[in-house]
């Protein structure tokens, strides 16, 4: 902490002042274009679901393409790394500009995925895995390439990544998340713990709406098994 002499004049406070190097604050996402539509259904994808299937928690936040700042020397060179899909814990769930280390508690991703292209796939590998294992430490790292359906994941042990092996069924489990990732028609997905694809919200609906009419279907067979006539009930 830098003391300030109340003794000083106050254009020596001011020059004082000047050379503090404090963080910026609210700062914009700076991220390139993605490459693909499908780079951004994916995305919007793995988003829309977690927070669907989460949506009862505001401990945490998920989203993607979207600018991670983490020291005064990245923000110099603008060296900006910017996974596909991130997702921290123990977060206030809110809509931000960017996600800056020192305006989130010195919070890094519990889980980051990076979809792989062939103009990134190099860096993803290399670069980013390297720097989320040494700097960023994140404990659960993904990739995955949509063209040639590459899905790898790595779980970090004392302080190195590990291969996470795979289940029979190809799925991936994430200890931070207490879920799997998957791939389900050529997508990335995520999976319960007990292994069933994550539905949409629009299918989460439509299921819900099938087994309560199939639930009226079985109780109206049951009353006329009795002997009584629903609508009549109704009418009663």
């Amino acid at each position: 902490m830098v003391r300030l002499d109340a003794n000083l004049p106050h254009s020596a406070d001011e020059a004082v002042i000047d050379e503090i190097q404090c963080p910026p604050t609210n700062l914009y996402s700076d991220e390139p274009p993605l490459e693909t539509d499908f780079h951004r259904e994916q995305i919007d994808l793995l988003i829309r679901l977690l927070k669907y299937w989460w949506r009862d928690r505001l401990d945490f936040y998920i989203s993607g393409n979207l600018t991670v700042y983490y020291n005064e020397q990245q923000l110099k060179q603008r060296d900006f790394r910017g996974p596909d899909i991130f997702v921290v814990l123990g977060a206030e769930k809110r809509d931000r500009r960017s996600w800056a280390i020192w305006e989130e508690g010195g919070k890094y991703p519990n889980v980051v995925i990076e979809l792989l292209f062939n103009s990134t796939a190099a860096v993803d590998r290399g670069t980013k895995k390297q720097l989320y294992q040494e700097v960023w430490r994140v404990p659960d790292y993904f990739w995955f390439h949509p063209e040639t359906l590459e899905f790898l994941g790595f779980h970090l042990v004392d302080g190195r990544y590990e291969a996470i092996s795979p289940m029979g069924n190809g799925l991936l489990w994430s200890e931070q998340l207490e879920l799997y990732l998957g791939i389900h028609e050529r997508q990335l997905r995520w999976f319960s713990a007990e292994g069933q694809v994550m539905p949409l919200p629009e299918e989460a609906e439509r299921q819900a709406k099938e087994q309560a009419q199939q639930r009226a279907e079985r109780l109206e067979e049951l009353l006329r098994s009795q002997g009584i006539d629903s609508d009549q009930l109704l009418d009663v």
